[in-house]
């Protein structure tokens, strides 16, 4: 029992430990090339309407640009996940700022609402909940725009960044944004030749394309799943 509780405390401190990421040199540059454009344009749009670049505005836009360029191909980087998240997300957090006082309590609110709402319209993205504590701690300039901030700066701020998104990842050969409609799938059941897949060998092929918010393990028990699935289909559900 001492021996196993061990192991699993050196198993516990060894997931705290940072993980590789498999991501190329040409795609880790492309994506801090991208990030900064568009925290550029964020800036200077923050500072023409507010007077000033606000911190508390830049932020939820810088962690929207790491999305947007560095973890293209995820579902919560797509167009309408930046631009309805930040959107609605500052909706929600004007509403907040001006119904509860307190806030402390408004953050919290604005958060799990923020959260619901961009569940329910299929747009989550995590940097909306950063825009939802910035219009209620966004300060006197944001507080004076009321609802005039989710028009602008936040809707302009987010397609500026959604277009030029599309734009650079296009150029350097990304595919963004990425396929939804099943018309563009790929056909399903196609011929797969029957061949042993290595930890190494999902590594590599991940160090081939653009980075993925999965790892060689997720990916490897992914695959593991689908054959048992494909198996139980061909002996009819057994």
């Amino acid at each position: 029992m001492k021996k196993q509780w061990i192991e699993s405390l050196k198993l516990g401190c060894a997931r705290l430990w940072p993980h590789p990421l498999a991501v190329s040199k040409k795609e880790i540059l492309l994506s801090s090339v991208g990030a900064g454009l568009g925290l550029m344009i964020s800036g200077w749009i923050s500072h023409f309407v507010l007077g000033e670049v606000n911190l508390w505005f830049i932020a939820p836009m810088g962690a929207s640009a790491v999305l947007l360029f560095g973890v293209p191909n995820s579902p919560l980087a797509q167009p309408w996940s930046i631009v309805g998240g930040n959107m609605s997300a500052a909706a929600v957090g004007v509403s907040t700022s001006l119904l509860i006082a307190d806030p402390g309590l408004a953050c919290g609110v604005a958060a799990a609402l923020a959260i619901g709402l961009m569940f329910k319209l299929r747009c989550l993205h995590p940097p909306g909940g950063a825009v939802a504590l910035t219009a209620i701690l966004g300060g006197p300039g944001i507080h004076q725009l009321g609802y005039s901030f989710v028009l602008y700066p936040v809707l302009l701020n987010s397609v500026l960044l959604a277009l030029l998104a599309i734009i650079f990842n296009n150029l350097a050969g990304r595919r963004y944004p990425h396929p939804l409609a099943s018309a563009e799938a790929k056909p399903a059941n196609l011929p797969i030749d029957a061949v042993s897949i290595t930890r190494a060998d999902l590594h590599e092929a991940l160090m081939q394309g653009e980075l993925f918010d999965i790892d060689e393990d997720d990916l490897q028990e992914i695959l593991l799943r689908a054959e048992q699935l494909a198996h139980q289909r061909q002996n009819g559900g057994a």
